[in-house]
C-alpha cells in the first residue's frame, strides 16, 4: 500500500469519528420518539391512570355531597313561628272579649267560643302538676330543635313544625301567666257541641298544632319515612320455581 493511500484512510477515519462526537454531542441531533395524534391525545399509561384517579375521587365526592339534600329548617322554623304567633294572638283576644262573658255559638251548635284557664293537660289530668308539664314542653322543644340539623324530610318538616310551634305556645302560658312562672294557666277558647267542654275538653291553637303535628309524624312513621329523608322498604320475598329463585 502506497503512502498517498495510508494518508487517504487515515483523513477519512478522522472526519468519520468527527461526525460521529458531532451528533452525541448536539442535542437536536438525538433522536426523539414521534407520537401519533391518538398517542398524544390519550398520554402516558401513567398520566391517564392518575387522571383516571382523579376522576373517579371527583365523581365520588360529587355524588356524595349532591345526593343529600339541603335540611327543612327553613320550613319548620316559618311553620313554627306561624302557630305560634297565631295562638299568641288568638289567646289575647279571647282574654279581651270571652273572658266573664257568655260562651259564643258557631255553625249550628258544633262549635263554641268559650272561656277557659286550664292548669293541667287535656281531659283536666294532672292539674296539680303544672311544673312538670312546662318541663316537658321544654323537653320536647329543645329535642326538635336538636335533630332540625339533619331534618331532610318536609313531610317531618310540617309535622315537627306544628308541634314545636304548639309546645312553645302553651309553654309561654305556662311561664307568664298567673299564677306565676311554670304554674301558668293554659288559655283555652274553642269547644265542640257543647258550650262548657262536657262532650270534648276545651282546646286552643296550639293543642290543635300539636295533635295535627303528631298524627303527621305518626303517619310518615308508618310508611317507613325517616325525618333525615331515606326512606325504608322491605325486601320482596324470594319464590322458587324450577329450581331457580325468583323475586314476586
Amino acid at each position: 500500500m502506497s503512502d498517498e493511500s495510508k494518508a487517504e484512510e487515515k483523513a477519512s477515519g478522522e472526519v468519520a469519528d468527527r461526525s460521529a462526537e458531532e451528533q452525541v454531542s448536539d442535542p437536536e441531533t438525538v433522536a426523539t420518539p414521534v407520537l401519533s395524534p391518538a398517542s398524544a391525545e390519550e398520554g402516558s399509561p401513567a398520566e391517564s391512570s392518575a387522571k383516571a384517579e382523579d376522576d373517579d375521587e371527583f365523581s365520588i365526592s360529587g355524588s356524595i355531597s349532591g345526593s343529600l339534600p339541603e335540611p327543612r329548617t327553613k320550613i319548620l322554623g316559618l311553620l313554627a313561628g306561624g302557630v305560634l304567633a297565631l295562638d299568641v294572638l288568638t289567646k289575647v283576644v279571647s282574654v279581651a272579649f270571652l273572658e266573664g262573658a257568655d260562651p259564643i255559638k258557631l255553625f249550628g251548635g258544633v262549635l263554641y267560643l268559650t272561656f277557659v284557664r286550664n292548669p293541667g293537660a287535656a281531659f283536666g289530668l294532672a292539674e296539680s302538676m303544672t311544673w312538670i308539664l312546662a318541663l316537658i314542653a321544654f323537653g320536647v322543644a329543645g329535642f326538635i330543635v336538636w335533630i332540625s340539623r339533619n331534618l331532610r324530610s318536609q313531610g317531618w318538616a310540617v309535622g315537627l313544625g306544628l308541634v314545636l310551634g304548639g309546645a312553645v305556645g302553651n309553654l309561654a302560658d305556662r311561664l307568664f301567666r298567673e299564677p306565676g312562672p311554670m304554674r301558668g294557666h293554659v288559655v283555652d277558647f274553642l269547644s265542640l257541641f257543647d258550650p262548657y267542654g262536657q262532650v270534648w275538653p276545651v282546646f286552643n291553637v296550639a293543642d290543635m298544632a300539636i295533635v295535627g303535628g303528631g298524627v303527621t309524624i305518626i303517619i310518615l312513621a308508618l310508611l317507613q319515612h325517616d325525618y333525615d329523608g331515606t326512606v325504608h322498604k322491605r325486601a320482596e320475598p324470594l319464590v322458587e320455581q324450577d329450581g331457580l329463585q325468583e323475586s314476586k
